[in-house]
Order: C-alpha cells, then sequence, then structure tokens
C-alpha cells in the first residue's frame, strides 16, 4: 500500500510537469505559441485527469487476468482508424483489451516527414509520464515523442504529435473525450507498476499480407515491411518488441552474438553491432513471415487489386463517427498539385464518391470548422 501510495505520488510529479509543455498539435506549422515555463508551483490536477477507470472495465481487466497496473502497450492503425489497448497478463503476455474507433486522423498512409506536412507517424514511439498532459485544450493528450531516434536518424522533423480527444487533428490521432479519459486512465495505472512508460506503435494498416498487396505500388512499400518485422515479433509472441535503431533502420529484439566481444552498441546513424534476434522470439516470428510471404506470393499471382497511391481524403475516421461528424472529412490539400499522377476523372470520380456519403467539402459560403 506504501509502495502504491508514493509511485502514484511520482507519477502525478510528472504529470504536473506535463502540464507545462504545449498542447497542440503542430503538424501544420504550429501558430500557437508554446507557454513560457515559470517557477509558479504546478496547476492543479483538473478532476478528467484523476478520474477512476469505469467498473465495466475494472470488470474486464478481472476477467482477463490482467492486474489494474500491469504495463500496457498501444497499437494504432491509420487505414482502419482504430487504436488497440493490449494489457500484460498474469502469465506476463500481452492480450487485447479494448479496441477504440479512431474519431480523426489527418494526412495519407505513409510517415512523417517534415513540420507541417499533415502526416500522423508511423513507427515505434514510447510515452512516459512526463509526456502526459491533463490540462490539454484537447480535453486530455499524450505525447507520442515523435521524433524518436529512427525519425532523427532519417532526417524527419515535426513535434508535440499526440493521442488526445476533441475529435479534430492536424497530425494527431484524435479520440472522443470518452474514449481519451479512459485511455488515459488506463495508462496512468500502469505507470504505477514496474514501468515508467508503454510502446505505441503506428502503422499505416493492419500488417496483413492482403494489406501489403493492395498497398505494392506505395512508395513506402519497403518501410512498411520493415515495420511489418516488429509487428511480426509481437504478434508472434504477444512480448513487447525491444527496439533499437541502427544504419538508419529499426531492429528488433536484438542480443549480443554468443562469445562475441564487440562492442553491443547501437547508433542510429552508424553501422550495426553483431547481433542475433532473441531464439524465444525468432523462431516463431519467423514461422509467421514465411506464412504470410506465401500467402502475399500467391495474392500477387492472382492479380489482387492495388490501392490507389493517394486516398485524395485528408486522413480518415473510423466509420462509426462518420455520421457524427461528417463535417470533419475533407479532400486532401494535395488535390490539384499531381495532376499528372491523378487524371481529373479519377479526382472527380472521388469527388462523387464523396457526395455519395456525403463528405464532400462545404461551399465557401457554408463555411468551415478549422483547427
Amino acid at each position: 500500500m506504501i509502495r502504491a501510495t508514493v509511485l502514484r505520488a511520482l507519477v502525478l510529479t510528472a504529470v504536473f510537469a506535463a502540464a507545462l509543455t504545449p498542447v497542440v498539435c503542430f503538424g501544420q506549422d504550429g501558430k500557437e505559441e508554446p507557454t513560457k515555463e515559470t517557477k509558479k508551483p504546478p496547476p492543479k490536477l483538473p478532476a478528467k485527469a484523476t478520474k477512476q477507470l469505469p467498473p465495466e472495465m475494472l470488470s474486464l481487466l478481472r476477467d482477463k487476468k490482467m492486474p489494474l497496473h500491469s504495463p500496457i502497450l498501444v497499437r494504432v492503425f491509420k487505414e482502419e482508424a482504430e487504436l488497440e489497448v493490449w494489457k500484460q497478463d498474469t502469465a506476463g503476455r500481452f492480450q487485447i483489451l479494448k479496441t477504440y474507433p479512431i474519431c480523426r486522423w489527418s494526412g495519407d498512409l505513409g510517415p512523417k516527414l517534415r513540420e507541417g506536412d499533415r502526416q500522423t507517424p508511423e513507427g515505434f514511439y514510447r510515452v512516459t509520464p512526463a509526456q502526459m498532459n491533463p490540462h490539454s485544450s484537447y480535453h486530455l493528450a499524450m505525447n507520442i515523442g515523435y521524433p524518436n531516434s529512427f525519425d532523427k536518424a532519417n532526417n524527419r522533423d515535426g513535434s508535440l504529435i499526440m493521442i488526445h480527444g476533441d475529435c479534430w487533428s492536424v497530425g494527431c490521432h484524435a479520440m472522443t473525450d470518452e474514449q481519451i479519459s479512459e485511455i488515459y486512465a488506463l495508462a496512468r495505472e500502469s505507470f504505477l507498476g514496474s514501468r515508467q512508460s508503454f510502446q505505441v506503435q503506428a502503422y499505416p494498416f493492419r500488417m496483413t499480407p492482403a494489406n501489403l498487396a493492395r498497398h505494392r505500388n506505395n512508395r513506402n512499400l519497403a518501410f512498411w515491411t520493415m515495420l511489418k518485422t516488429g509487428n511480426d515479433h509481437f504478434e508472434a509472441t504477444h512480448l513487447e518488441p525491444k527496439v533499437d535503431v541502427c544504419n538508419r533502420a529499426y531492429v528488433f529484439d536484438a542480443q549480443r552474438r554468443p562469445n562475441s566481444r564487440k562492442p553491443f552498441v547501437f547508433n542510429p546513424t552508424g553501422p550495426c553491432p553483431d547481433f542475433v534476434v532473441d531464439p524465444k522470439i525468432a523462431q516463431p516470428a519467423l514461422e509467421k513471415q514465411r506464412a504470410d510471404e506465401l500467402e502475399y506470393a500467391r495474392l500477387l499471382e492472382h492479380n489482387a487489386p492495388a490501392a490507389p497511391i493517394y486516398s485524395e481524403l485528408d486522413g480518415g475516421m473510423n466509420q462509426a463517427f462518420l455520421e457524427r461528424f461528417a463535417d470533419r472529412m475533407t479532400l486532401s490539400k494535395r488535390i490539384g498539385l499531381d495532376l499528372a499522377q491523378h487524371p481529373v476523372e479519377r479526382l472527380m470520380g472521388e469527388h462523387q464518391r464523396m457526395i455519395a456519403l456525403g463528405l464532400a467539402v462545404p461551399r465557401a459560403s457554408e463555411g468551415s470548422e478549422q483547427p
């Protein structure tokens, strides 16, 4: 009991500090000035940041044999517009706890490259108590930690990329206020356990052979194939993959080669050290990869349909929210810029599809909501 009380105090102290951090998504050349740090005592935590988990969630944790303070892991899938929270059970493996429909994300499939490109990142990130923002103007927020060492090694920039509420995104993953309240509480409670951070796996889509075959013409395919390795390590074992970066690439579950005396140091821009993959991970992951490769080859042999490189929409929204927030789906800012690759007929066809779905951009006289 004493240990839990002390840990809770430490976590809340870190969250107090986070309250002094800017809270907006700077996905579009952030125009809101960051709040200057002062020597005043941190503001009192609002009730929304200390709200307890609902009884239904506590019951679900008990049913799944997941201790309240055990680690969590978050997975985000753009195309499906879904966010999963996984939690470690009493056997030490991560199991799915709950899937949340994402209310809004911006940009297109593919990684974030620079400040202002409206892209939501793809890759492997970590969230600590200091990255939790209880005073966000988007209800509650958690900074996912973009850019990470991989992003920096590849000269990608940007800042303040969040998972937050308010269902509005310019480079972030936006949930409803009710959703982010529950996710925030799950994260807060996990910090009271043995780990003071949790992993966020951000993907363009579920890394299935069918999805990779559909997107085989996308210029990001090699990058996505690299992300799939980390995905496969996790899905094959339900263990959180250990993530390192060397030679400007992700490396997963690396261990020093037996009997090797060479330095075992990962330099994001330097050569990779001599390593092997953790044996308890390598075999099940390899079996999954081989099965997926066979299915991928079969799909290509049968000429599986390929998806357009650009969706021509600005990001996405889970179908569960289309009727409620249809006005927040807009055409991509790319329209009109790449006519050589996007014939007018295709653009007009996409616009007609949006009209049918009730997603067309309103006329200027009707006004449009700004972030």
